[in-house]
């Protein structure tokens, strides 16, 4: 009997993110809530840029993904300056209006940081990115076989009613270079870029299921889902991972 083998299982049973097969996929939160830091951003913005590349480099933070999830929204109302970004959303501005209403944050511009459900200063003064720490919510699992996505939460304390889940696909590596407005004449790279983000009601309590739109941009892709309550933009808890690397020709 070869007893490295169930060794090896074990090891890979508690790696965290685990690949079973060519489809499965599965991305378990720890029991504290995972920060979220959102950046609001505009390829229309000349102050954005700088923003965006500090973003990028949280690829290779020690604790992306388990202890740190970047997200990218850009937003549509830069767009008039004379360049669209092609990837801005209508609902990312309605998203960032959102904090500001809720008073998370005190206005709305770019770029702009929310971290943790509130308004971060601490890029433009260059600060470190200190992590929050909070209370133990409970686990936010993560499977997704094929296009075919599941989210289960198993609370650890008393979680508000209704939560709702949000599913973003990221896109990694991708290039535009601008022609028009305030950074004609750039070739701007972005990371961490909500391509796609859907909003699931649940169907039974702390569980939902959805369809993963394909969305072929980028080198790169990364699947994130986080929890709120009704009514509060802020996460709750939040999961992520990176999806497998396309093949060629791949759809």
């Amino acid at each position: 009997m070869n007893l490295l083998l169930p060794v090896l299982s074990l090891a890979l049973l508690l790696s965290g993110p685990i690949a079973l097969g060519a489809e499965l996929l599965r991305f378990s939160s720890g029991a504290a809530p995972t920060p979220v830091l959102e950046l609001f951003t505009s390829q229309g913005c000349s102050s954005c840029p700088p923003a965006d590349r500090w973003l990028s480099r949280l690829r290779e933070h020690p604790q992306l993904w388990q202890g740190l999830i970047p997200l990218a929204f850009h937003v549509d109302y830069w767009d008039r300056l004379g360049w669209p970004d092609p990837f801005a959303n209508p609902a990312h501005s309605a998203r960032q209006r959102g904090y500001a209403r809720s008073s998370a944050s005190r206005s709305v511009y770019t770029p702009g940081f929310i971290l943790a459900g509130r308004e971060w200063r601490g890029w433009f003064r260059g600060e470190p990115l200190d992590l929050p720490s909070g209370a133990e919510v409970g686990t936010l699992t993560l499977r997704l076989d094929g296009d075919s996505l599941r989210l289960a939460f198993d609370a650890s304390a008393t979680a508000p009613a209704g939560l709702i889940a949000h599913v973003a696909r990221l896109g990694f590596g991708l290039h535009t270079r601008v022609s028009r407005g305030e950074n004609a004449g750039s070739l701007l790279t972005h990371d961490f870029v909500v391509l796609s983000l859907q909003q699931i009601a649940a169907r039974t309590p702390n569980r939902w299921i959805t369809r993963l739109p394909h969305e072929p941009r980028g080198e790169r892709q990364a699947i994130v889902a986080w929890l709120s309550a009704p009514g509060d933009l802020a996460p709750y808890q939040a999961v992520g991972g990176w999806l497998p690397r396309q093949r060629p020709g791949a759809r």
